[in-house]
């Protein structure tokens, strides 16, 4: 095996090593912008900015990545999300 292939393996292994989740919001008829921009900032740490542009994209989309990492990061963030009314999950 080359030093090419042998780096390329490497990395391959890394990336699988460190595979990242993301919490993905839904879009729903019950939850005003501001309750979801507010709950973003408080569970997800979002600024103001990132709170108000997801909630638009999960409008016009009708869904959002809106935090990315490791499972027993987002887990608990999720469980909150769910609790305050958003329709979530871990993928």
């Amino acid at each position: 095996m080359g030093i090419k292939e042998k780096i390329s393996e490497e990395l391959l292994l890394e990336e699988k090593e460190q595979k990242q989740h993301e919490i993905v919001l839904f879009n729903d008829d019950v939850n005003t912008f501001d309750h979801v921009i507010e709950t973003l900032i408080n569970v997800c740490e979002h600024t103001p900015e990132q709170a108000e542009q997801c909630s638009l994209i999960v409008h016009y989309n009708g869904k959002c990545t809106v935090k990315t990492g490791e499972y027993s990061d987002l887990k608990p963030r999720c469980s909150k999300l769910l609790e305050a009314g958003l329709s979530a999950e871990i993928v």
